[in-house]
């Protein structure tokens, strides 16, 4: 049933934002002349690599520099690039690989393979166990990112330290939780968050707690306090 609905809200997704998509394309050409698209090999359930189609929002030659993680002045965007980010337009032509089936409309966010298979401990594999998605709890939750890392001497590992611990407590409580309902709920509150991130949050909060999450996930998805590094999700011996 999932995949149902995938293929249905991708396929009228696309057809409604195809104005947009051409738009965007020219405009990414426009900029510098180069390929708009950008399609970076990403890990997929059951560790099968796929590749990820984006709207380039980098240089040419970005992803050589041996930096993962993007904060908001990162000087490798381009001008058309930090637009597309902050609408978060880059992301929606992910939509052609929901329609592929190589993705879904919710689930955790697809991982650099590098990342998972020289980072990721033996709890955090969990998130493997399902297709990753364009929108999920901490998309919602840590849709500013690129803020949170702004002037960082080093993205990646502020992000291992700061934000990554957070993004695999919620997917891993995501996917022993998903419904339906849920995704429909997910999908609703990303749209509002490009609105008002302070309701969005404030309802995936409520969700979270509705669902039975720990405490320590309710209070960080409201956000309403400075990031601090925390562990990961608990190591376990993959012996």
């Amino acid at each position: 049933m999932k995949r149902f609905y995938d293929i249905l809200f991708s396929s009228i997704g696309i057809i409604f934002l195809f104005p947009l998509f051409a738009i965007t394309f020219i405009l990414i050409f426009l900029n510098d002349f180069n390929y708009p698209l950008y399609t970076p090999l990403r890990m997929g359930k059951n560790m099968k690599p796929f590749m990820m189609i984006k709207f380039r929002s980098m240089s040419i030659g970005a992803d050589k520099s041996g930096v993962n993680s993007t904060s908001s002045n990162d000087n490798r965007l381009t001008t058309i690039g930090k637009i597309i980010r902050r609408f978060k337009i880059d992301e929606l032509s992910q939509l052609f690989n929901v329609l592929f089936g190589t993705m879904s409309l919710v689930g955790p966010r697809p991982q650099v393979v590098d990342h998972v298979l020289n980072d990721y401990n033996c709890e955090e594999i969990k998130i493997l166990n399902v297709k990753p998605g364009i929108t999920d709890f901490s998309s919602i939750i840590f849709s500013d990112e690129g803020d949170i890392l702004k002037n960082s001497s080093d993205p990646d590992n502020d992000y291992n330290r700061l934000i990554r611990p957070w993004k695999s407590k919620l997917c891993i409580f995501y996917i022993e939780n998903r419904t339906l309902v849920l995704d429909f709920k997910l999908v609703l509150f990303t749209v509002i968050a490009l609105i008002s991130k302070k309701l969005a949050t404030t309802l995936v909060s409520n969700e979270l707690k509705k669902t039975g999450a720990k405490d320590e996930l309710v209070k960080i998805a409201k956000r309403n306090n400075k990031l601090i590094p925390t562990n990961l999700p608990g190591f376990k011996n993959c012996n």
